[in-house]
């Protein structure tokens, strides 16, 4: 994996961090007591920090290191959570994805966002300022036992650490860090430690304690044997540096000695007690301390191998691990590396175009096997049928497993919404709450991408049109807060959308209003509720009385009905004034292939998507229906409409009186039974072709918008054959 990539996988899991940052800010709102919540928030500023130390984004790693300090001051309970502060803090949380885009785009950050993060940093500051007390430096460098970060209990010394005593000479901290055998196996490395202090402050020496490392014969290339001592250079407080460690504190042990600290204090010391005399080697080769003050400390210690000092660490961390573990003590026996059973990855990374692509070949796949299987039934050879058959099975199967690889689940697009809410009801100063069901439902990740923007319209219009302000809503007999609902599910082969509210309704008499001023209807004329609640989908639409920040231009329901259209899709609205509105949402589960049913219209070839069909009848020899009308279906009235005037198809030949005498075969059309939710009708075709697995190609500028028609298909014969839109043509003739 190059560097570029490496980076990629960087930015991919800042924005899933963030993403799960904003989540776990907006859930405190309502909880600020879960301390977990705090955590994963302190976790994933600190995750990102560290890691864009590795890739030198100075601009990340200081702004962040800020935020940190401030989300450390709330974790330990020495801040306390305000609706304030999670403003700071989701404005905080945007800033870092600004900065994660210039890291992706490789740009320098412009004077503007400099700027902003000036302003945010302050703000920081002074949320510190104000309301924590300035933190006290202990003699010792042991971390306050409330820190999650604090490193395990080290092994005693001969000189236990006291505050009496003379004092190092050494203005810069001094850390001995000494790595467990798992820590490589747990997926952290020294050098990524390394990096993220040097990102902070400058690492002006470093000894590595190699004592530990076996024979080549024994060494275990996943375990870690390593320890070192650091000289470290940084106006950070204790703190701030052991936060450096917290995601290794099972994994190592660390301890962190401030300037000036009491010689006693570097003699507690990481490890077995038994590498006493190589760690005090190494402060003198690191520059902690000089040989005088280890001589003064450990006057009687024996002679260890000399320590090799990393000095060439500040440009390369990697160089000096392996250069100062050249010498080895004799060989002594070790303990077995204690075992550790590591499930295996269940996820893996793969690039969506990569996807697409795999996708494209599957249908041209589907396309390549129509054609073959055509071939072969026309030859009447059985084995080549039955071969045929075979390959058609694995082929449908490979489609279906294809298609799983590309859906998500709409919990990530729903959770979006948190924010919207919280931010635009404070806008508007309305109490609103949302609520979401079904976000574990699954759909294809193209259309998770398309529909973000028709809801978030949906979303906001139900926020500021449909919920009533507090004094209204008690006067009504309503609770003060208001509700907005998102829910998604599974139906009849397709996924459903809800987006409800429990606000105050559509006016119907408004909208009637509104819609007689712009001449959409005649004064007189007599519309039936469905009619005038379509009305608001028309362009340039809206019932605000004042043009705000949200709404009252007339742009949006048309533009949401169009997007939904487009992704093959309906919109339905159900209103109660005074009691709220619910819009349905119904769109396919996929948009790349579907199982259809292949019907024919005079020469023309048709798809209509199989889960939407429910049966196919004959037409009755006394049908003869003319445009719209019904057929009696099992003592039932159905909606039907002829396809052949609708695509401008002359209609078929009248059948004679004396037809059943005729020895001429007879055409007899058929009728194809569809159901969109809970509305059915009727399609008249001449003839059915049966199932028919269908790769959808989307239509051209030229045929875009094409009445009825939701894209095209290529048949095994390679012709044309058009995919029917069925919920706009079912809108046209059926009723609930």
């Amino acid at each position: 994996m190059n560097l570029d990539e490496i980076l990629q996988t960087f930015i991919v899991e800042s924005r899933e961090l963030l993403e799960s940052m904003e989540q776990a800010l907006l859930q405190l709102e309502q909880s600020p007591a879960d301390t977990e919540l705090i955590h994963a928030i302190f976790r994933a500023a600190h995750t990102i920090k560290g890691s864009a130390g590795l890739f030198g984004l100075e601009y990340l790693v200081a702004f962040t290191h800020h935020a940190e300090n401030l989300l450390d001051q709330v974790r330990d309970g020495q801040l306390q959570l305000s609706r304030e502060l999670l403003a700071l803090l989701l404005q905080v949380r945007d800033h870092i994805g600004a900065l994660v885009d210039h890291a992706e785009e490789r740009t320098a950050p412009t004077a503007t966002v400099h700027a902003r993060s000036e302003a945010l940093i302050l703000a920081l500051q002074k949320a510190n300022a104000g309301q924590v007390a300035a933190p006290t430096h202990a003699a010792t460098p042991a971390l306050a036992s409330s820190s999650p970060v604090a490193p395990p209990v080290l092994p005693p010394s001969t000189n236990p650490a006291s505050n009496n005593g003379p004092l190092a000479s050494t203005s810069d901290w001094h850390i001995a860090l000494r790595c467990g055998r798992d820590m490589l196996r747990d997926g952290m490395e020294p050098l990524a430690l390394f990096h993220c202090l040097n990102g902070q402050g400058r690492i002006v020496g470093m000894a590595t304690i190699a004592d530990e490392l076996p024979d080549s014969t024994e060494l275990d290339p996943e375990a870690c044997y390593l320890g070192f001592a650091i000289r470290y250079q940084s106006d950070l407080g204790e703190q701030a540096i052991a936060n450096v460690f917290e995601f290794v504190q099972d994994m190592a042990q660390v301890h962190i000695v401030p300037p000036h600290s009491p010689l006693a204090d570097y003699a507690v010391l990481p490890g077995p007690a038994e590498l006493a005399a190589s760690w005090a080697n190494a402060l003198v080769a690191c520059g902690s301390l000089t040989p005088q003050e280890r001589e003064a400390l450990w006057p009687t210690a024996p002679t260890a191998t000399p320590v090799t000092p990393a000095t060439a660490l500040v440009a390369t961390p990697a160089i000096s691990t392996v250069a100062a573990a050249t010498t080895q003590t004799p060989e002594k026996p070790r303990p077995a590396p204690s075992p550790k059973t590591t499930e295996a990855a269940t996820l893996i990374r793969v690039n969506a175009d990569t996807l697409d692509e795999h996708i494209n070949l599957i249908g041209e796949l589907i396309i390549a096997s129509a054609g073959m299987h055509l071939a072969v039934a026309q030859s009447g050879l059985p084995d080549l049928q039955e071969i045929s058959s075979v390959l058609a099975r694995l082929v449908e199967s490979v489609r279906g497993s294809a298609l799983q690889l590309r859906m998500v689940q709409i919990a990530a697009t729903f959770n979006k919404f948190q924010r919207v809410v919280r931010e635009v009801s404070q806008e508007i100063g309305k109490d609103i709450a949302l609520e979401i069901s079904g976000a574990d439902t699954e759909l294809d990740k193209t259309v998770i991408e398309k529909i973000g923007d028709p809801l978030t319209h949906l979303v906001r219009n139900a926020i500021d049109h449909g919920i009533e302000p507090v004094a209204v809503r008690i006067a009504r007999g309503k609770p003060a807060q208001g509700r907005v609902r998102l829910h998604a599910c599974h139906d009849s082969g397709s996924i459903l959308i809800e987006v409800s509210d429990d606000g105050g309704g559509l006016s119907q008499e408004r909208i009637l209003r509104k819609a007689i001023e712009r001449g959409l209807v005649r004064p007189d004329q007599a519309l039936s509720e469905h009619e005038i609640h379509q009305l608001i989908f028309e362009p340039g639409f809206s019932t605000a009385e004042q043009v705000n920040n949200l709404s009252g231009r007339g742009v949006g329901m048309d533009v949401v009905r169009r997007n939904i259209s487009a992704l093959r899709g309906s919109i339905e609205l159900h209103s109660v004034e005074g009691a709220g509105t619910r819009i349905r949402i119904r769109l396919p589960l996929t948009l790349a292939i579907i199982d259809g049913f292949l019907v024919t219209v005079g020469e023309s070839a048709l798809v209509i998507p199989l889960d939407m069909v429910e049966e196919c009848v004959e037409l009755p020899a006394q049908a003869q229906p003319e445009g719209c009308e019904h057929i009696n279906l099992r003592d039932a009235l159905l909606p039907v409409i002829r396809l052949r005037p609708w695509f401008g198809l002359p209609p078929l030949p009248s059948l004679p009186a004396d037809f059943m005498l005729s020895q001429e075969p007879l055409v007899r059309e058929n009728v194809v039974v569809v159901r969109c939710g809970t509305r059915r009708a009727g399609l008249i075709v001449d003839s059915l072709q049966g199932e028919f697995q269908t790769v959808i190609r989307p239509l051209g500028p030229v045929f875009d918008g094409l009445p009825g028609m939701g894209g095209f298909t290529i048949l095994g014969t390679g012709r044309v054959a058009l995919i029917v839109d069925v919920p706009q043509l079912i809108n046209t003739v059926a009723t609930t």
